[in-house]
């Protein structure tokens, strides 16, 4: 039940050409790739056509794991962004060039006036996850299973979330990167955005990551603390890898959250079975899929919202026309669409019958927010992390399950569903008991 696979050679040669029109990207930056043995004088010259400097030389521990000694460099230039990348490309020394895009999270509405305490995502209605189900058979998370979170932060010590969020064991606080891994002090993961290991600066309002707190709740609220909210995991443990601020995030900021992941994986041997990605914006980029390309090769699902349409609200047909990340054609994506509770496909979510996976509850979703509150949103977001949470609770039941393996048996149970007929390539909606079965 994978999408159907688009070449990405392709996508980038178009990306590569003259960015996609209608999208948000950093003015006067490029992300540029160099070919492999090139000269710094050679690197020189091509950087002098557009008056470009280096701004920042991205190299993760995963790209030097899998082999790349060149890495990504931040270019800045004076020209217009979409000028200084028609001045570069198909450069003898370039392998690509791309816009800095800009990415926001895919929450359609808050809406404050539906009834306090309708989980309806978890239980109660027949279109929802089915998670209480799962939870009546005793099933209701590990410790052990991990998934990251790229978002926004994340109120770590929000009482529902309290005990469920990373402290990093290998890396205390103590001003040294214990661990080597380039990050000093990351105790519940990094903020990539301010670049520094602060995943919460909501402050006392705590606007600014309400978004990743409401992802988080729906993933792995504590449903044994007596008030709030529960999500579908009652124990798990969740990464917060911090790259939406108040302006959104960038394709180099999301890349090294990707990366994070990958490498923790790999360093500690930790059980990281799936990134949560409830944002989008920006056209393809080879950058971005190059670090989903070794999420896959780590076995880590890459679980992405669908997208809420354009400026009119309305849902997208995304076979027509790419949302990105969604849209990107590794084994390990899993694309989401979002339903109602009545079972309707929610009028802001896209679609797509090869190119979206799976429909899931994400109108009227009531989680935790900053600042110790609960509110009901709607969006792909909010149907992104039902499945991610339903990965979590699969991998508790089935240690050692790889990323197709989770993949299958999410999508191959999915309940067939006539608002999503046409609309997705499962035809249905997420039931995350029936696939613990598979």
């Amino acid at each position: 039940m994978d999408k159907i696979q688009e070449d990405p050679t392709t996508q980038s040669q178009s990306a590569d050409a003259q960015g996609e029109s209608g999208k948000d990207y950093v003015a006067n930056e490029l992300l540029v790739k160099f070919k492999p043995g090139l000269s710094e004088e050679a690197k020189s010259n091509a950087l002098a056509r557009i008056s470009g400097k280096v701004s920042e030389k991205i190299l993760t521990k995963a790209m030097e794991r899998a082999g790349e000694k060149e890495g990504l460099m931040v270019v800045h230039t004076p020209m217009a962004a979409l000028e200084a990348l028609s001045k570069v490309k198909g450069g003898p020394e370039i392998e690509f060039a791309e816009p800095n895009y800009l990415y926001q999270h895919t929450a359609a509405t808050n809406d404050t006036y539906v009834a306090n305490g309708a989980l309806w995502g978890m239980d109660g209605n027949i279109y929802g996850s089915q998670a209480s189900t799962a939870w009546a058979a005793g099933t209701t998370g590990s410790k052990s299973v991990v998934v990251g979170i790229i978002d926004e932060g994340i109120q770590f010590d929000h009482p529902d979330l309290a005990g469920q969020i990373w402290t990093n064991p290998y890396d205390p606080a103590d001003g040294v990167d214990n661990d080597g891994n380039g990050y000093i002090d990351d105790i519940h993961g990094w903020d990539f955005d301010g670049n520094n290991n602060s995943i919460y600066d909501g402050t006392k309002r705590g606007s600014s990551d309400d978004h990743g707190t409401h992802v988080a709740g729906t993933i792995g609220a504590n449903a044994n603390n007596g008030a709030g909210v529960a999500g579908l995991n009652w124990n798990i443990t969740i990464i917060s890898t911090k790259f939406l601020g108040r302006q959104g995030g960038t394709t180099a900021n999301a890349v090294k959250a990707v990366d994070y992941l990958n490498d923790l994986k790999t360093r500690h041997n930790m059980n990281i079975v799936a990134s949560n990605n409830s944002w989008g914006g920006g056209g393809f980029s080879q950058a971005l899929s190059d670090a989903v390309d070794r999420a896959n090769a780590k076995n880590i699902l890459f679980i992405a919202a669908a997208g809420n349409g354009g400026s009119d609200g309305v849902g997208d047909d995304n076979d027509a026309v790419a949302s990105f990340p969604s849209n990107l054609p590794q084994a390990n994506v899993i694309a989401v669409a979002a339903i109602t509770s009545t079972g309707l496909k929610s009028g802001f979510s896209n679609f797509g019958a090869t190119t979206v996976d799976i429909g899931a509850p994400g109108s009227g979703i009531w989680s935790s927010t900053a600042f110790n509150i609960y509110e009901s949103y709607n969006g792909t977001s909010m149907a992104t992390p039902h499945v991610t949470g339903a990965a979590a609770l699969y991998a508790s039941t089935h240690p050692g399950a790889t990323a197709a393996q989770i993949k299958n048996a999410l999508l191959s149970s999915a309940v067939p569903t006539a608002s999503l007929a046409g609309k997705c390539v499962t035809g249905g909606r997420l039931d995350a008991n029936a696939a613990l079965t598979k």
